[in-house]
């Protein structure tokens, strides 16, 4: 028997990646998703008798409720993603984000396995020495933190449920985005020659878009052996500072040029430095160098041409 997958907002950035893996695998997959960014990011799909698509709201709680009889794994993906978007929409951001999840928890049955992606944002500000590992208290600044965060201990309440909690994600997608910082630093580089960095000292872990669907295949795989847990899933080489990581582009691009603006504060305040070892330990490693990423997106954004949609 084929594993049937249900993807909610598997037309977005990470979720557009990830059906076309689990189709490539030979799962049934069936995304439901409003396709408000992107209508063409699975079209490619379209073709495989193992792929469905359901253009719909993921607060269609009939819908919803059908869907969770029909398959086994369910990778809740639709959500506000981003501090601005979710400051922007708030109600919306704790409808979807939230109230969504609270009612898909309370409808799942025990054959339900639930993987589910959070952001590690939700530590906030790190301790200037210490990696911020999963037992590190969450200390959530925007409403999109805070609306993960409170999903994650809802979710978390269940047995059958894989939580991790991510990285920031870079890569080149079916459904692009240029508003994640890899992203929007090279695509700055190429299109304005220069960056310009708010707080340069402050620092992120990042992870490619293709480590995350291979570590979601990895725990579909290996559910029981993951199942319970909360895991940080970034790269480890890649714990880096805004001003490290524009340096790694500018030996790229050597025309780029790298100004940093004193006395102005960066709207999103994170600043940490994770440790990825539980995940690890577990049989799981990102392996994608960052370096590796920033060849891929140099090449995207110097042909690219299609106005890219983002979040906000």
């Amino acid at each position: 028997m084929k594993k049937k997958v249900l993807v909610t907002g598997g037309a977005g950035y990470i979720g557009s990646m990830l059906v076309s893996k689990l189709v490539q695998l030979g799962y049934k997959v069936t995304v439901i998703d409003l396709l408000k960014y992107s209508s063409t990011s699975l079209n490619h799909l379209c073709f495989n008798k193992n792929f469905k698509l359901i253009v719909d709201d993921v607060r269609n709680k009939n819908l919803i409720k059908k869907e969770i009889k029909k398959n086994e794994f369910i990778i809740p993906l639709a959500a506000l993603v981003g501090a601005p978007l979710c400051k922007k929409n708030k109600k919306e951001a704790v409808s979807v984000n939230l109230d969504s999840i609270k009612f898909l928890m309370k409808n799942t049955r025990k054959k339900n396995k639930i993987i589910f992606l959070t952001s590690n944002s939700g530590y906030g500000i790190g301790k200037k020495d210490k990696f911020c590992d999963e037992n590190s208290p969450l200390k959530p600044i925007s409403l999109y933190g805070i609306t993960k965060v409170e999903a994650e201990k809802m979710v978390m309440e269940s047995k059958n449920v894989i939580c991790f909690r991510l990285a920031t994600v870079f890569g080149n997608s079916y459904r692009m985005r240029t508003d994640l910082l890899v992203n929007n630093f090279v695509y700055n580089s190429i299109n304005k020659k220069e960056l310009k960095l708010y707080e340069p000292h402050f620092r992120r872990n990042f992870i490619h878009v293709k480590d995350v669907v291979d570590a979601i295949v990895y725990s579909v795989k290996n559910f029981n052996k993951l199942k319970s847990n909360i895991y940080n899933l970034g790269l480890s080489s890649a714990n880096l500072s805004k001003l490290m990581l524009a340096k790694k582009i500018k030996n790229r691009l050597k025309y780029l040029k790298i100004k940093i603006i004193k006395n102005k504060k960066d709207p999103d305040q994170r600043d940490y430095f994770v440790s990825n070892k539980k995940i690890e330990k577990k049989g799981f490693r990102a392996k994608i160098k960052i370096e590796v990423g920033i060849n891929e997106l140099i090449k995207v954004f110097t042909h690219t041409k299609e106005n890219i949609i983002n979040n906000y």
